[in-house]
């Protein structure tokens, strides 16, 4: 009866694992139907075996299962001091899963230390936590085993370990580790759970349906309930990661009576998220963590408020700290300035100054929350993120703009895919258009300045060098930094390249769109000339009158016409030649962009890369032997010398090919930029001019229309009187006759009014194409 109890304990579903828990640590024995000595199990399609012929699992105890899973010992996951965690697979179904197996050590702990993890499991049921299938045991050992969600992608850990994650994760990577993070941590608050143990090694990532990433937070050996007011004096987790006060005594063995509280998963989230900004620990002293643990405490409790990083960088040295992130992080400046401040927060060693759960997951959903508008700025020639709500005011995105950039909102001036965005502050942002980090909007300053271009650290200060003899872990070591060092060259390269890309798109845009200007107050230019010249022309139809004061009026305004149409012509013959000159620059703009499209930097860089990696993965595959053969060894050494070969010639492309490309561009770049802003302003200046002349022969129009008026209105008066008086005399005016005189000078009358009008639709035109230049920047 009491193997048959054991049978059901084993195959009990999870919800009702807690009332048995106690009893399965404390009953000895087999699982019924194996046989302890020799057991044979089924594996569906491993090796060349064919179906239905079982495997033995006692080559070795390389094979090891329980009643529904079975595993191989070389398929470790990981190792800690009570548990090893290996891939497996359900033996019906042939489903991937993991196992964690406790080893003896783990029974050395209290009952209800050994339980704990079982009971918080079970509690837990959230996408960001890893799950718990089932609870079982081996069949000799009887080693209590359980069966977990599988993530096939490794840990946080093994994807910052990558060479390519040297420098930290890139921006929307980061995103989604913090996304999970902060989900998974605040299932656990929700269910009263510390987990006292949070690191990137035990955050697992999984990759989901539609290929993103999904991290889930693992191992909560160490976990335990425990409320937001509550208390705890044991202690766990890892050394790097441990909050100060319980590294002190972990680590230091000093003995102390504080207590802790949940606040303790904070300061190794804050730790975790740095690490995965940076690729690097923040608080580092000389010789590194492990081997300077009394510094490692100092630099932890003596850190100012608001650092988040410290580092000794010579032995016995200053201790140096920094208040934001380092020049070499991946991540914006637009979500740096959101992340420093919670860092900051949160890596405080007092409790009255960090921050509580709640405050935590107030402000990382608001960056969460958040989303990023792309804004190229070409005076700069930097790219920017810039994070806001939605539901936030255009207003606001402008405000947030100027943060960044330092050019006032009036000074703002939008273009996206090569059209003018005009932008309503009280506007909601959703109005603003969905940009990438390869379309973003691009930013014209109305004031001008030098572009500074992207600030980055040559990657060559990071690269060291291999010692003369064999040494496989410090080749090993060695040649990670370098493969680091070229992946971060790689991607400053695609980053210096799409920063050229931008220079001479947006530069294009900006000529076209003054391009458009000139055709524009040509048009109207033009047409005034055509308007005045037909005024003009009229003059000899009064040449014939006595003299009279109101005609020598009418000679002086004639004057003041030609005058004006005088500067218009000079006006038109500027405008042409500014077109001439956008016309040439345009070119250049062409020629560069195709340029920048033809080079084959990136690729000859990827090339290095490859071949270093290969050689990369023999070093890591070496460092695990004791040694090498000679043959081996002289292999080794060739390697070697051929992987510093590589790195040279990659940073080689890199300054030669990139780097001095880019700064050239950037020179060009501020020289046309200055060309462009003189132009703008000179456009405005002749559009300005082109508007005063249209606004003064406007008048000169009407005065010449209602002298004409008069003149007209006179001559019919004079013809009347006499037809009243007598018969009509012979013509006072020999030429032209009376009534051809009267009707013509209605008609002139009638133009100067048509004149008039058209001046003042051209002066609107005008006003629209050249305002009055805005106030420098202060």
């Amino acid at each position: 009866m009491l193997q048959s109890w054991r049978f059901v304990v084993v195959w009990l579903t999870l919800p009702d694992l807690g009332p048995f828990l106690q009893a399965l640590f404390l009953l000895p024995g087999t699982i019924p139907g194996l046989d302890a000595k020799n057991p044979e199990f089924s594996v569906p399609g491993r090796g060349n075996r064919e179906k239905g012929q079982t495997w033995p699992a006692s080559q070795g105890q390389e094979m090891q299962s329980t009643i529904n899973y079975l595993w191989h010992t070389d398929d470790l996951l990981g190792q800690g001091a009570t548990a090893s965690v290996y891939k497996a697979r359900n033996k019906k179904s042939g489903e991937l899963v993991a196992v964690k197996v406790f080893n003896t050590a783990s029974y050395l702990r209290p009952l209800e230390v050994q339980v704990r993890e079982f009971e918080v499991l079970r509690k837990l049921n959230h996408q960001n936590i890893v799950k718990l299938f089932a609870v079982e045991e081996t069949g000799g050992s009887r080693q209590k085993v359980l069966v977990m969600e599988y993530c096939s992608s490794g840990s946080l850990l093994s994807v910052l370990e990558s060479p390519e994650n040297a420098f930290g994760l890139p921006e929307e990577e980061f995103l989604v580790v913090l996304r999970c993070v902060v989900a998974g941590m605040n299932h656990l608050r929700e269910n009263g759970i510390v987990h006292r143990d949070i690191k990137p090694g035990n955050i697992m990532r999984l990759m989901g349906e539609e290929g993103q990433s999904i991290y889930k937070l693992t191992d909560f050996g160490a976990a335990r309930e425990l409320d937001d007011d509550e208390k705890f004096v044991s202690v766990y987790g890892t050394e790097e990661y441990l909050h100060p006060d319980m590294y002190e005594r972990a680590v230091l063995r000093k003995p102390q009576q504080k207590t802790f509280g949940v606040s303790v998963d904070l300061w190794s989230i804050g730790v975790t998220l740095y690490h995965a900004a940076t690729g690097s620990l923040p608080f580092v002293p000389f010789g590194g963590p492990r081997r300077n643990k009394e510094m490692m405490y100092r630099i932890t409790t003596e850190k100012p408020s608001g650092a988040i990083a410290g580092t000794q960088r010579q032995e016995n040295g200053p201790l140096e700290w920094s208040y934001s992130l380092p020049i070499t992080c991946r991540l914006s400046m637009g979500l740096q300035s959101q992340l420093v401040p919670i860092l900051a927060n949160i890596l405080e060693v007092e409790q009255a100054k960090c921050w509580g759960f709640d405050q935590f997951f107030a402000e990382t959903s608001d960056i969460l929350q958040r989303v990023v508008v792309h804004v190229f700025s070409l005076s700069q020639a930097v790219l920017h993120h810039v994070y806001i709500h939605a539901h936030n005011t255009i207003a606001i995105f402008l405000e947030a703009v100027y943060e960044q950039t330092r050019i006032a909102p009036q000074h703002q001036k939008f273009l996206f895919e090569g059209h003018l965005c005009v932008l309503e502050p009280s506007l909601s942002a959703q109005h603003i258009a969905h940009t990438t980090a390869s379309s973003p909007l691009t930013l014209f300053s109305m004031a001008s300045e030098t572009p500074k271009g992207l600030a980055f650290r040559d990657p060559a200060q990071d690269i060291p060098k291999f010692f003369p003899k064999v040494d496989l872990q410090a080749d090993y070591t060695t040649a990670k930094s370098v493969l680091g060092a070229g992946y971060q060259a790689l991607w400053l390269a695609r980053t210096l390249l799409a920063g050229q890309e931008f220079m001479f798109r947006g530069l294009h845009w900006c000529v076209e769109m003054l391009q458009a200007t000139c055709r524009q107050t040509l048009e109207v230019t033009r047409m005034a000339l055509l308007f005045l010249s037909s005024s003009l022309g009229t003059e000899s139809s009064v040449a014939g009158m006595p003299e009279m004061q109101e005609l020598k009026r009418v000679t002086e305004l004639r004057s003041k016409l030609r005058a004006l149409a005088e500067a218009l012509s000079r006006c038109s013959y500027s405008i042409t030649e500014t077109q001439m000159s956008l016309s040439n620059l345009s070119s250049e703009l062409v020629k560069n962009r195709d340029q920048v499209h033809a080079d084959r930097s990136i690729q000859q860089i990827q090339c290095c890369l490859d071949k270093m990696n290969l050689i990369y993965k023999q070093f890591k595959k070496s460092r695990m032997r004791p040694g090498l053969c000679y043959n081996e060894e002289q292999i080794h050494k060739l390697d070697k010398v051929n992987f510093s070969h590589l790195a040279k010639r990659l940073l080689k492309v890199f300054q030669e090919k990139c780097v001095q490309k880019y700064q050239t561009s950037l020179v060009t770049h501020g020289r046309w930029m200055r060309k462009v802003h003189e132009t703008r302003n000179h456009l405005r200046m002749v559009g300005c001019s082109v508007a005063a002349y249209n606004t003064e022969a406007q008048g000169v129009q009407e005065s010449l229309s209602k002298i004409l008026d008069w003149l007209c209105h006179q001559l019919l008066q004079d013809r009347t009187k006499e037809a009243q008086v007598s018969p009509p005399p012979t013509a006072a005016y020999p030429s032209p006759a009376l009534t051809d005189l009267v009707l013509h000078m209605q008609e002139l009358c009638e133009e100067m009014k048509l004149l008039a009008f058209d001046l003042q639709d051209n002066n609107r035109i005008i006003e629209g194409l050249s305002r009055p230049p805005s106030a420098p920047d202060s």
